[in-house]
């Protein structure tokens, strides 16, 4: 509202006498001095109008009844010393001499702020019709942009995990501000008369919006904001794909995953014109991240088909090379408040007819950063044994996991040799350390160790053998 103080002053002609509230302050209601019996805002001033005796009985009835009549503006004809010096014993603003007096000032004042009300919502209708139609053609990003520029400030929109989803004015530099509002985190905001708006009902939880203004009309801009929140939950709503469309792109994935011809065509029909893609893996510990929503954001934000799927846990798909550093980006930068951190598994860039060799090696990139607590792991930076392994046969797997065969029991099956040489290696050699994790006596240790190296022919003190026991562990899954 921008019907304030000052405005009434002028209007009723009268002079104002300042008891504790400015005279820049937004009116928001008007009563009889007698039915004034709450104060509605402490941001927002009401008007009283009534009889000096009538305000004088009312101070009469006690504290209670003084302290809150003594938050409103009287507004009246008269300006007596006698009057002033009442107001001020109370402190208690006014606006005295004004040119009407008794129900004409009252219906005058009432007249005013029923015309200032409408007023401000033919803003607020205007603003969201205009809201609507850049939402059509821009988006969010451009719904906060025409918000910040007509509420006079800044906007921020946060996911309901509290990240980042679009801000404008000077939204991103008190960006830690409307996070600790949003999410109720204790700590002291710097920048005061932030408003906030749930965007999405309690059931479907979309984000929040944060707003500033430099504006003194709160409930205009409050309403404003309400709408442009309703407005998010629309343009953010992420689809929720049928059971046929889930298992459909599970299909659409697994004939890229088996590629030939097949897959570089149905890439062609779903208008992907890439020659090369590269396979991610992203999961993560817990079940409080939308893994398939957050996806399909960052993927909206790429500009990019949806060449993914949601398995239980975690989200696996493709998307061109180039842009994989920018998925690997978002993925590192994701911190939600008690959530752990996400885990992305990158493969090689492939061509469209190859795929599956990429959709493998995203796997175990996945599997290597959720084992290490990685962010991000790119199959190219694992350690060399998994190129070796990768780059062989599954028969040269076999031959080279021969090698521990000796170490199988009666009915063929690998048993605590082979689990006390993978710990020995795993531990570098360290006897104490080996020992205290299988759970047996040193000496016990030394002597396995000695029996596994007469049945292999391999020497533990031998570096190359030690390497090839790893190869054929790692051969033989282990």
């Amino acid at each position: 509202m921008s019907f304030d103080l000052r405005t009434v002053t002028r209007v009723v002609g009268g002079s104002y006498l300042d008891f504790g509230i400015a005279d820049h302050t937004s009116c928001e209601g008007l009563a009889r001095v007698g039915e004034y019996v709450v104060v509605a805002s402490a941001e927002f001033a009401t008007l009283v109008t009534g009889s000096v005796d009538d305000l004088s009985a009312r101070f009469a009835q006690g504290s209670e009844a003084a302290a809150v009549t003594a938050r409103a503006v009287f507004v009246s004809d008269q300006d007596t010393p006698r009057l002033r010096k009442t107001l001020a014993a109370h402190g208690m603003s006014a606006v005295l001499g004004a040119s009407l007096s008794g129900d004409a000032l009252h219906w005058r004042l009432a007249a005013l702020l029923a015309d200032d009300r409408a007023a401000a919502d033919r803003l607020v209708t205007a603003g969201t019709r205009v809201l609507t139609q850049v939402a059509r053609r821009g988006g969010a990003t451009a719904v906060m942009a025409e918000l910040a520029h007509r509420i006079d400030g800044w906007a921020v929109l946060l996911d309901a995990h509290g990240q980042l989803i679009a801000s404008a004015g000077a939204g991103r530099l008190h960006l830690d501000d409307a996070k600790a509002v949003a999410l109720g985190t204790p700590v002291r905001v710097r920048h005061p008369g932030l408003q906030t708006h749930q965007v999405g009902s309690d059931l479907d939880f979309t984000g929040y919006l944060v707003v500033a203004s430099r504006s003194s009309a709160t409930g205009r801009i409050r309403d404003l904001a309400s709408q442009a929140a309703a407005l998010f939950d629309l343009v953010l709503r992420t689809r929720n794909p049928s059971l046929t469309e889930h298992l459909g792109r599970e299909a659409l994935l697994d004939i890229l995953e088996a590629g030939g011809r097949e897959a570089a065509v149905l890439l062609s029909r779903w208008g992907v014109r890439e020659v090369e893609l590269t396979a991610f893996v992203l999961g993560s510990r817990t079940r409080t991240v939308d893994l398939e929503r957050l996806v399909e954001r960052w993927l909206d934000e790429l500009g990019i088909e949806y060449l993914f799927v949601a398995d239980p846990g975690r989200v696996r798909g493709f998307l061109p090379e180039q842009l994989a550093g920018e998925l690997a980006s978002r993925v590192a930068s994701f911190a939600p408040p008690g959530a752990s951190t996400l885990h992305l598994g990158l493969g090689t860039a492939a061509a469209v007819d190859a795929l599956g060799r990429s959709a493998v090696q995203a796997r175990q990139a996945f599997d290597a950063a959720a084992e290490g607590g990685a962010a991000v792991q790119r199959y190219a930076e694992l350690p060399t044994v998994d190129f070796v392994l990768d780059a062989i046969s599954g028969d040269q797997r076999t031959q080279l996991g021969g090698i521990l065969d000796e170490l199988r029991d009666e009915l063929g099956a690998h048993g605590e040799l082979l689990e006390t040489l993978h710990v020995f290696l795993a531990e570098h050699g360290a006897h104490r350390a080996s020992a205290a994790k299988l759970g047996i006596h040193r000496q016990t240790l030394v002597s396995r160790i000695h029996r596994v190296e007469e049945l292999t022919g391999l020497s533990m003190s031998r570096p190359d053998d030690r390497a090839a026991a790893w190869l054929a562990l790692r051969a033989l899954g282990r």
